[in-house]
């Protein structure tokens, strides 16, 4: 099994259940851990592994699609990239909103999901 990390990848988006953030928007800091089974030994070629370029390509589009939830986010996410890259196992997400709308509030919040092929 290989893992491929795409780690605190920094993103502004208009995510959550308040007006004020979906006018004014929010940092959000997204890592994203993928176990796969490579078809071969050695891998030599792109074509053998799972794009790390692809899959952030495809977060960027989607963290641009205002969202209530983060869990939306979270979940929707690992569940596009075992639909396009059949050989990920398990995916782990987590998505950390940098500045909550939360009085006197110092600090973040975020939420974590992992997602197993056998689970599916």
């Amino acid at each position: 099994m290989i893992k491929i990390h795409l780690e605190q990848l920094h993103f502004f988006g208009h995510h959550g259940l308040y007006e004020e953030e979906r006018i004014l928007g929010n940092d959000f800091l997204v890592d994203v851990t993928i176990q796969y089974l490579p078809n071969q030994k050695i891998i030599q070629s792109i074509n053998e592994t799972v794009d790390y370029t692809a899959v952030y390509e495809l977060l960027a589009e989607r963290m641009t699609h205002p969202t209530d939830l983060l869990e939306t986010i979270a979940t929707g996410f690992c569940h596009q990239i075992m639909e396009k890259f059949p050989s990920v196992q398990i995916i782990e997400f987590s998505i950390k909103k940098l500045h909550p709308p939360i009085q006197k509030f110092v600090g973040n919040v975020g939420v974590s999901y992992q997602l197993k092929r056998a689970e599916l």
